[in-house]
């Protein structure tokens, strides 16, 4: 990831893609099960449903736990914003209408396989890193950066573990 400058109120997005040979259903099978996301994730450690949803559907809630060492435990509520099997699954985190962030996994059939993306967007809705920019506003775009950083590294490593389970249940 290069430097941009980016600042939070630029809502900025990292993104990454890997090719899966698997088919679209056997990615979405991994990728739609939000729970077991945790086992592929250095800073998820659970996810929870909400009111009886057992998977995602548009308008489902789930809640994840989260741990950082630079910013502790917590946990968000998030909202299935779009979920259109074997395509599209994405959630707004903490308010779906003014997000702290926005996930989404798109897949799209390339080949014998999947092309797998994973996208984030930083806000605009207040989060945890937030506070870290209000205790240091000329610190901003070096926060926003490092934990773009984070999260392009975290994205590499669930792409990867969604490509080894796939293509080993093949």
């Amino acid at each position: 990831m290069e430097w941009t400058g980016a600042r939070y109120a630029d809502t900025p997005t990292v993104e990454d893609e890997i090719w899966i040979d698997a088919r679209p259903e056997r990615v979405w099978e991994i990728v739609a099960a939000v729970e077991e996301m945790p086992s592929m994730s250095e800073e998820l450690r659970a996810v929870e449903w909400c009111d009886g949803a057992t998977g995602p559907a548009v308008g489902a809630r789930f809640v994840g736990y989260s741990k950082h060492d630079a910013l502790g435990e917590w946990s968000t509520t998030s909202y299935v914003v779009e979920c259109t099997a074997p395509e599209t699954l994405a959630w707004a985190v903490t308010d779906p209408d003014d997000p702290s962030a926005r996930w989404r996994f798109t897949l799209r059939p390339e080949g014998a396989g999947t092309r797998l993306s994973q996208w984030v967007q930083l806000g605009p809705g207040r989060s945890g890193l937030s506070f870290a920019i209000d205790a240091m506003p000329d610190k901003e775009q070096k926060i926003v950066f490092v934990r773009l950083r984070e999260f392009e590294a975290g994205i590499r490593r669930t792409l990867a573990a969604v490509k080894e389970r796939a293509e080993a249940a093949r």
